[in-house]
């Protein structure tokens, strides 16, 4: 068994474990790379399909080119899509101009808050990984947030030798993350071997490409010549810049990314 063969069993596993804990649990996909994975992942886990709904979160400013991905591969591979979207927040103006705290908590947080409560999810599968953020190193492959979606992760439960604390409350719920041990340059080797498609943003455009992408008001390309899978791999093997550079609420100082997580924010 190679290196990356061993990341993907320890997913399958956490995916299939969290599948048979909970009743209610959703998958939630924001069509980027490491969301398709984990996608790809749930559908190898359980032969083809996804016995469980697939939420992506709309805040009305992805790029055109994830609303085109979405609908496509929501047909080909059958997903039992959720949209979730705070129309009334969009109603009332709400964008990346009135700040990115107020946007983010407002378009994103709230909006998945309401899907969760109406949905009565017990479990949310996300794809986050350890060394894509700082504040997501804090995190736990099981995740637990109470009434009010809140993360305390200044009190995260211990995880020795794959025992994972799923004991839930009756207002609790708990969001998982399989590829928590994954790295950036993990996932595109697993997208390469796999042969898994991704949105066209990740390969360069006339020397630019995005690293990561989100809100296209709130996500600027880097320099970049790496227009297929190989190059990227090339590309992270030599490069010092973060990855999550180019994502605006990233910019802001780590107190407001933690608040906005604390909150319920992914």
């Amino acid at each position: 068994m190679d290196y990356i063969e061993e990341l993907e069993n320890k997913s399958i596993y956490i995916i299939r474990e969290a599948y048979q804990r909970f009743k209610h649990i959703a998958l939630l996909w924001s069509i980027g790379k490491d969301s398709t994975t984990l996608v790809w992942l749930v559908r190898k886990s359980f032969l083809g399909e996804i016995p469980f709904p697939v939420i992506h979160i709309d805040t009305g400013f992805k790029f055109k080119e994830i609303y085109a991905f979405r609908e496509e591969f929501v047909r080909k591979w059958k997903l039992k899509l959720l949209v979730s979207k705070n129309e009334p927040a969009l109603a009332q103006g709400m964008g990346p101009e009135k700040g990115k705290f107020a946007c983010c908590n407002a378009l994103k947080t709230e909006a998945l808050k309401a899907t969760i409560r109406e949905h009565n999810f017990k479990a949310l599968l996300l794809a986050i990984r350890r060394d894509e953020h700082g504040l997501r190193a804090k995190e736990r492959y099981y995740s637990p947030r109470d009434a009010d979606f809140r993360w305390d992760y200044q009190h995260q439960p211990p995880e020795l030798w794959n025992f994972y604390k799923s004991k839930i409350e009756e207002e609790e719920h708990f969001r998982i993350h399989p590829l928590l041990h994954w790295r950036e340059i993990d996932i595109w080797r697993y997208i390469q071997r796999e042969k898994i498609p991704v949105v066209s943003l990740y390969f360069a455009k006339d020397s630019k490409r995005y690293r990561s992408i989100g809100c296209a008001p709130c996500c600027n390309p880097i320099d970049s010549n790496a227009d297929n899978i190989k190059k990227i791999i090339k590309e992270l093997k030599e490069t010092k810049i973060a990855e999550r550079i180019g994502r605006a609420q990233d910019k802001e100082d780590t107190y407001t990314m933690q608040k906005l997580r604390s909150l319920g924010y992914m």
